[in-house]
């Protein structure tokens, strides 16, 4: 598939056709294409606003045969935020399904050999995140490199109510130690549908943040993290199909607050 193609079903909400064996058969060639598309939603109008990370939860590695952290762009069309109930249009996106996630804000981009307590210096905020994720492969069945040229499955971000990251922990430590160990509730229409753990997300969100910086850094063309951006680190649940009329509500006992969102 041409970065043409691959955008013009990220529009129409279609799933892709059947694809050869070789093609996105690697990473590099998955990101060359996603880099490729970038470009081109660039080129029409879209400002990339930061980015996603995928597949950070390990405990659905063996459910989706991904066993690796991916990462793609976020855009001003496809993130919104709300004080702590909001509402989503599932219009042309493909077999969407609900990710609650952290949310981190950058106040300026890491040095180059950041440690976890740079990265942390670097933090404006964090926020608890409804990702819609998407799959234009049938059945979510899919390779790695698939996500990552499916723009690493990004469909829509709700972000909820930003908290300052220096009035929720002194240091790195403490932050890292919070996250992992906070727990949250996912409800549909009022009824529990799995609780998950912010360990889930590669021992935690913050270090899920390192990972990606790292990775980010380490590809051909890749665009870094800028003063203004934002990531949203990865499902601490399964990823749950949803449908127009359904209310989803993520419950964090600790650190964050609580999120709804509406799918229309």
């Amino acid at each position: 598939m041409t970065p043409e193609q691959i955008l013009r079903h990220a529009d129409s909400g279609e799933l892709w056709p059947s694809l050869p064996e070789t093609e996105f058969s690697d990473m590099p060639s998955a990101y060359a294409a996603a880099l490729a598309v970038r470009a081109l939603r660039i080129a029409r109008g879209e400002r990339p606003i930061g980015y996603k990370i995928g597949f950070t939860n390990r405990t659905i590695w063996t459910r989706y045969a991904v066993f690796t952290p991916i990462w793609g762009s976020m855009w001003n069309r496809t993130v919104a935020e709300c004080a702590g109930a909001g509402t989503v249009s599932l219009a042309h996106l493909c077999q969407p399904r609900i990710e609650p996630e952290a949310v981190f804000g950058f106040k300026a981009a890491p040095r180059a050999d950041a440690s976890l307590d740079d990265l942390f210096a670097s933090l404006d905020w964090i926020a608890p995140g409804f990702e819609v994720v998407q799959s234009h492969r049938p059945d979510w069945k899919f390779t790695a490199p698939q996500t990552v040229a499916d723009g690493g499955l990004h469909g829509r971000l709700l972000v909820g109510a930003k908290l300052r990251v220096g009035e929720l922990a002194r240091n790195a430590d403490e932050l890292d130690r919070a996250l992992a160990a906070a727990r949250v509730g996912l409800s549909r229409n009022g009824a529990l549908a799995e609780q998950g753990t912010g360990a889930n997300v590669l021992d935690s969100p913050l270090r899920a943040l390192m990972h990606f910086l790292v990775e980010l850094r380490s590809c051909p063309g890749a665009t870094d993290v800028a003063a203004g951006d934002m990531v949203t680190t990865g499902t601490w649940t399964d990823a749950w199909p949803v449908q127009p009329g359904e209310h989803w509500t993520a419950r964090f006992d600790s650190v964050l607050p609580a999120l709804e969102v509406r799918f229309e």
